[in-house]
């Protein structure tokens, strides 16, 4: 397993029962993003709901690219999985003995379970974490994935690792890789995630010859904070859910024009509303009001009430200065059902993942779910293939350049990384059009290029993180329309043409599947 967030743990935990597992993670197991998710994890499990219903607010959040096999796999095991979490020792927020279920934007029932009042994310995390802890899994923290090891035929064997306290290289054979590296925000200027998200796991499989899709589409979330010199905390939607309202410099609540739905529209439109805010203002920010629930603020949501606090905001009276920010990659390497990719013995699951459960626009607290759900299949999927397919053996590794254990050029990269994040956000943020892109992209292009002379593991990374921006750029580019959670400044509108996937590989390029929505391998 690549990755110690949810998706991970939970394929860990599910096959490590029935094989000896490996968990390889480039920070501590607790670094992802898993554990900043507040608003929970949604689900058809109270009595007014039904899978049905998830499914048809997820479609429609989709913009009519969601793979719609795959969002009747989700709300149909969804349940059934959050189960699994119960009995793997997550306790859900109660109210009188029953599950309290929270609403947000595009759901129309309340069917959020969170954990901790906004603290959910840490609770599943922490949970798993411990019971992965007593099943005799092998724990790698701070190793580094430099490269998918494949053999002549194109079939993945392991992994090559780098030991983060000692620099060592070394080799992992194994009969399934499953990949849960997470996303990446990190790209970004702006960002809610951590440091460790920066879409490392999409250049790897795309090296290794996976296939990619849906690229593209980056969700901005609408509500991070917003201050000078801090960072950008994400404000969650249940915070909108639960009667908070979204305000511009002069009190008015200018979401209202953009849909009717307001605060509880989905993400992309609240996004794109505050961005046309600001652009018309000239104000770097925008406002949370959240008086309505001053009397519960503290209680219901303690880890951001507690943060803004440490800026000297009291969120219970205090306006919150909010802007969107880098959240949620939607695109990734593509999946069929079972989390399997183009690639024999490579499965993803979670963020890294294009399962197409999302579309075009991830629908609110979905991605928790889709996590726990395709990485259990993705599990059972690489055992059934364990079992079939001969051991992998070191002498079929197709070799690749060697990657020095030294330090490298570290000021030059960190130098490179920032120039990246900055180009992303100019070019390939929130509204995009051909000429940012472009120049973003030509910024992605000379990161990598400034890599080439630098063979330490520092540079490697950096070369990964270069090859994801270009990912993003050419799809972003490809797709001449705006739709969901991508829109083009120089193509406001969107057409039944584009009902359809944008797919690389390193083999042949770039293309548009049009049966993206009922293909799978």
């Amino acid at each position: 397993m690549i990755g110690s967030g949810i998706a991970g743990l939970v394929a860990a935990l599910a096959a490590s029962t029935r094989a000896r597992v490996t968990v390889v993670t480039k920070g501590a197991l607790d670094d992802g993003c898993s554990r900043w998710a507040q608003g929970g994890i949604a689900a058809a499990v109270a009595s007014d709901d039904a899978p049905d219903l998830h499914y048809a607010d997820t479609i429609a959040a989709g913009r009519g690219l969601c793979d719609e096999a795959a969002v009747r796999v989700l709300v149909e095991e969804g349940p059934r999985r959050v189960r699994d979490l119960v009995d793997w020792g997550v306790t859900f927020d109660t109210q009188d003995g029953d599950l309290l279920l929270g609403r947000e934007a595009a759901h129309t029932r309340s069917r959020i379970l969170h954990a901790r009042g906004d603290a959910t994310g840490l609770e599943i995390e922490s949970s798993l974490i411990a019971r992965l802890r007593t099943t005799g899994a092998r724990l790698l923290e701070r190793h580094l994935v430099t490269r998918l090891l494949t053999d002549g035929a194109g079939r993945c064997l392991g992994v090559e690792v780098c030991d983060g306290d000692t620099g060592a290289l070394r080799r992992l054979l194994a009969g399934g890789v499953v990949l849960a590296s997470g996303g990446a925000g990190r790209l970004w200027r702006h960002t809610t995630n951590p440091p460790p998200a920066t879409g490392d796991g999409v250049a790897l499989a795309h090296d290794a010859g996976a296939e990619c899709a849906s690229m593209e589409f980056v969700q901005f979330h609408p509500t991070a904070l917003a201050l000078d010199g801090a960072p950008r905390f994400l404000i969650s939607e249940a915070v909108r859910g639960e009667g908070a309202r979204v305000v511009n410099a002069r009190g008015e609540r200018f979401l209202l024009d953009a849909d009717p739905r307001g605060e509880l529209a989905p993400r992309d439109t609240v996004s794109q509303a505050i961005w046309h805010e600001l652009q018309r203002s000239g104000e770097t920010c925008v406002y949370l009001d959240c008086s309505p629930l001053a009397d519960r603020a503290a209680v219901r949501f303690p880890t951001i009430h507690r943060t803004c606090m440490g800026f000297g905001i009291d969120m219970s009276r205090d306006l919150v200065p909010i802007a969107p920010a880098a959240h949620y990659l939607i695109g990734g390497v593509r999946t069929d059902l079972d989390g399997a990719t183009s690639v024999e013995g490579l499965y993803a699951c979670g963020e890294v993942a294009s399962s197409g459960v999302h579309g075009a626009n991830r629908l609110a607290s979905n991605s928790l779910l889709e996590s726990v759900v395709f990485a259990r299949r993705a599990a059972d999927a690489a055992l059934r293939l364990r079992a079939e397919a001969p051991p992998p053996r070191a002498s079929s590794v197709v070799e690749a350049p060697a990657v020095a254990s030294g330090p490298g050029d570290g000021r030059e990269r960190a130098r490179l990384d920032e120039r990246l994040r900055d180009a992303m956000w100019d070019g390939a943020g929130l509204v995009r059009d051909a000429a940012s892109l472009r120049a973003a992209r030509a910024v992605a292009d000379d990161v990598r290029a400034g890599c080439e002379t630098d063979g330490s593991v520092g540079a490697a990374g950096l070369r990964t993180r270069a090859l994801t921006a270009t990912l993003i750029c050419d799809s972003a580019l490809a797709r001449e329309e705006s739709r969901g959670c991508h829109l083009r400044d120089d193509f406001p509108d969107s057409g039944d043409e584009w009902l359809g996937i944008w797919v690389t590989d390193r083999n042949r390029g770039l293309r548009f599947d049009r049966n993206a929505r009922t293909h799978h391998h």
